[in-house]
């Protein structure tokens, strides 16, 4: 057995002495100009041991100022002002003063109104749920209590807090400077860790006793019908459930069902084949049973005589145990089977044999560190356990009802869960249990997850709550396959989120007032959120409208002007307006400037490599820059970010840091020229040369002989040959094949292009067409916007015809989409 060398990562947690102020019975620290620890200890005996939330105190010292009297002290940085009594910690004697972009005053004990956080699980929810605290708030100041979390002692090992009267908390004092707060909370808490590529793309996920053939059959079917499909997902009936003796309860278990996966090394060489992760789900409550197959070595290990079938509890305060625990039982399953990672669905309470110790805590934090042994990238499916879980993804959200109220709370829940750090939740798409077969609801749970950290689909145990799109009718099996396929063609754009995230601390999906915090209206759209740093995602989580036929949601554009990436409508922002979709569409807006790249295969293959080909969706009207990221799938570590094991001298023994491969593209705006690369790197993992398309979303050139492409080298500059074609969305530039060192040019054929300004009668049109009403009807609502008059005596003309405000919103929607067709 290997030493378990696992349990040892690198913390500082001692903060830097100049950065401390102390008394016999009070301590402050503080730990950045916005951050302030604040501790009382009636012994006098303070905690500078890592606790779960806090990892990291050694930062560097801010600029601060101390007036140490004796009645009292003051402490002033350039955000905040303390006043303290230097006497235990109440509401007179602690008072903080908040300094710069908002004005405040907080006293000790005072209750703060927060934007939330996120919360452990989403179990048997239906609509909203409690999203407890996050380090945001309108007030400008959060509070992170830290009293009672779990420790870790010098090697690594579990401590509980010392008893007594104490507190440990941490004061967030940013004001508005919702970003800074964020950076501050990865500082002290540890960053985001880089998730695997393959990650990023489809989960297939179904709490049913599958057997082998009927699981192969099953991506066999996914193949057929040109879904693509990244990771596979056994719930717990892979290994032995029913009928076991003495009719011990089978959530926990170990031991392959041979009777469902006759082999199941084969059956997993088989998933690996066809370009797909495994992952095993495990409830590991109830330890190791003597029916196991792995029971007597275990017992022997833990000092237990095999002869007694004794079970060999769970216990995650034991280290013997949790040496065999991942020693014997999981490391076999990985190195002798073919296990990719671990689905640690724990579910059976939050206490252990010492006080504070949550196994939940202990399970995530150190399956997540064994899972990076020997250069693996990290990779763990686990739930929630509170501030610092940033540092271990997946996150399992738990059972939710399929409900539209369900539905309808997701995307909030999954914004605001940035704001205690925490960026990579992944849902049941479609929802888990209860609820009735719903068509459209699927469909749009699914297009949601396309816009999700994770898409991960799946249901409870019934057999007829499934999620195979071809279980649904044919308008919801079709959108279904093309917004999965949808997703793993936008992972080029989601690993250089994912990368970004892991180094530069900015998650995935962020609510819209973290870049507009003085402007209510971004507070009111809790649905919409920042897609990455170039898109803007209003899900759908409505009903559609029996008359429309389309879904509407709730939105808000900041100033600027935005394109449509799916239909190509350009709108003006600066307002709050209504987004209205059918089936086939969810709300996805870009700014001018935006580059947004894909994998340019219709289909992209199982497991996600790096793509032969992109396309590039650009949105002129802008200077813009991407930088497009790769990597070859080596290294754990990232650096400047992520949870890594890097000791203060460096890199820890047995690491390696992820070399990312980098292809730059800018968008120049006054001349109207792309560039593309060269590629950073030749590394094998990325093809010598790939084909490239341009979409120009809601432009057409005004003249086709006007553009140029060609590729340069450091000797000369060669044209290339391209095809030109009007698509639905705008304009489809086609080039061809460029060597991955080369750059490529592109050049517009006008100095400053400008969107189009498109007029929407014939989106009117379609849209009165394809609605529920009767033919009459829509001729009079047609007469009413069909002629060459203003838009002011269109929209009083349908306000005459006493419409129902949803038709009328979905053709107002079109009408003032573009305030320069209004004018």
């Amino acid at each position: 057995m290997s030493p378990p060398a696992r349990y040892d990562f690198p913390t500082r947690p001692v903060a830097h002495p100049d950065a401390i102020i102390a008394g016999d019975k009070y301590r402050f620290t503080i730990l950045t100009d916005g951050l302030l620890r604040f501790e009382w200890a009636e012994d006098g005996q303070f905690e500078d041991r890592a606790s779960t939330f806090a990892i990291n105190r050694k930062l560097s010292v801010p600029d601060f100022y101390v007036w140490d009297r004796d009645t009292g002290i003051e402490i002033v940085t350039k955000r905040f002002h303390v006043i303290y009594n230097k006497k235990k910690f109440s509401s007179d004697g602690l008072v903080v003063h908040l300094k710069g972009n908002v004005s405040a005053k907080w006293k000790y004990g005072q209750q703060v109104s927060n934007l939330g956080g996120t919360t452990r699980t989403l179990d048997n929810v239906d609509g909203r749920a409690n999203m407890n605290l996050g380090v945001l708030s309108r007030d400008g100041y959060a509070l992170v209590d830290d009293t009672n979390t779990m420790l870790f002692e010098k090697g690594g090992w579990i401590a509980p807090r010392k008893t007594g009267d104490r507190s440990d908390e941490y004061l967030f004092l940013f004001g508005h400077d919702y970003r800074e707060a964020i950076r501050a909370y990865y500082a002290v808490s540890g960053s985001q860790p880089l998730v695997p590529r393959f990650a990023l793309g489809n989960w297939w996920s179904r709490y049913h006793a599958f057997d082998e053939p009927e699981f192969i059959e099953l991506m066999d079917h996914f193949e057929s019908d040109h879904v693509p499909m990244n990771v596979a997902v056994l719930d717990m009936d892979w290994h032995l459930v029913r009928d076991l003796p003495g009719g011990l309860n089978g959530w926990t278990g170990y031991t392959w069902n041979k009777k469902l996966f006759p082999d199941p090394v084969d059956f997993l060489e088989n998933l690996h084949d066809r370009g797909l992760k495994v992952t095993l789900n495990v409830h590991p409550a109830d330890g190791v049973r003597h029916y196991e197959e792995q029971y007597n070595e275990v017992a022997k290990y833990v000092g237990v005589d095999p002869k007694t079938k004794r079970a060999i509890d769970f216990d995650c305060t034991d280290k013997k145990f949790m040496d065999a625990y991942f020693d014997i039982v999981h490391h076999q399953h990985e190195e002798e089977e073919g296990v990719d990672f671990w689905w640690i669905d724990w579910q059976q309470g939050d206490g252990s044999k010492l006080p504070g110790v949550d196994p939940l805590w202990v399970l995530n934090h150190f399956h997540f560190l064994d899972s990076g042994r020997a250069s693996q990238r990290p990779l763990i499916l686990s739930r929630f356990g509170g501030p610092g879980s940033q540092r271990y993804q997946i996150g399992f959200s738990g059972d939710t009802f399929m409900t539209w109220q369900s539905l309808d709370f997701q995307p909030e829940f999954t914004a605001t869960a940035s704001n205690i750090g925490y960026g990579w939740w992944s849902h049941d798409i479609g929802g888990h249990q209860h609820g009735v077969k719903d068509d459209e609801l699927t469909t749009r749970w699914v297009q949601l997850g396309c816009f999700s950290p994770i898409l991960r689909l799946h249901s409870s145990e019934n057999p007829f709550n499934t999620r195979e799109p071809w279980r649904f009718n044919a308008e919801a099996k079709k959108v279904m396959e093309h917004t999965m396929r949808l997703r793993h063609r936008l992972i080029p754009y989601i690993y250089t989120m994912n990368a970004r995230s892991a180094s530069d601390d900015e998650p995935l999906i962020q609510p819209m007032y973290w870049d507009h915090p003085e402007v209510d209206e971004a507070y009111k759209v809790p649905n919409q959120f920042r897609f990455g740093s170039e898109l803007i995602v209003a899900p759908v989580t409505q009903p559609r409208d029996h008359d429309t036929l389309h879904g509407a949601a709730k939105a808000w554009l900041p100033k600027g002007r935005f394109a449509d990436i799916f239909s190509g409508v350009v709108y003006s922002g600066n307002r709050e307006l209504q987004f209205h979709r059918p089936l086939s569409q969810v709300p996805a807006v870009a700014p001018e400037g935006s580059i947004i790249p894909l994998d340019a295969a219709w289909l992209p293959k199982n497991g996600s490599p790096n793509p032969s080909g992109f396309e590039i969706l650009l949105v002129v009207g802008a200077d813009g820059s991407f930088n497009l990221t790769e990597d070859n799938g080596t290294g754990t570590h990232v650096d400047d970010g992520g949870f890594r094991m890097i000791e203060e001298d460096g890199i820890e023994s047995g690491s390696e840091n992820v070399r990312f491969i980098y292809t730059p593209i800018t968008y120049k705006q006054s001349t109207g020229v792309v560039k593309i690369g060269p590629t950073s790197s030749t590394d094998p993992s990325i093809p010598s040369s790939r084909e490239w398309k341009i979409r120009l979303i809601a432009y057409t050139p005004k003249k086709h002989s006007d553009i140029r492409c060609m590729t340069t080298s450091s000797k000369k500059a060669k044209p290339l040959n391209f095809s030109i074609a009007a698509v639905d969305n705008g304009t489809l530039l086609t080039i061809g094949s460029v060597p991955s060192d080369h750059s490529c040019i592109i050049e517009l054929g006008s100095d400053g292009p400008q969107l189009n300004v498109l007029d929407p009668r014939q989106r009117l049109y379609e849209f009165i067409d394809a609605s529920a009403i009767s033919y009459d009807r829509k001729r009079d609502i047609w007469e009413a916007v069909k002629y060459d008059d203003s838009v002011t005596a269109k929209i009083g003309k349908l306000h005459n015809l006493n419409l129902r405000p949803q038709y009328l919103e979905a053709m107002l929607e079109l009408l003032l989409a573009d305030d320069r067709y209004a004018k």
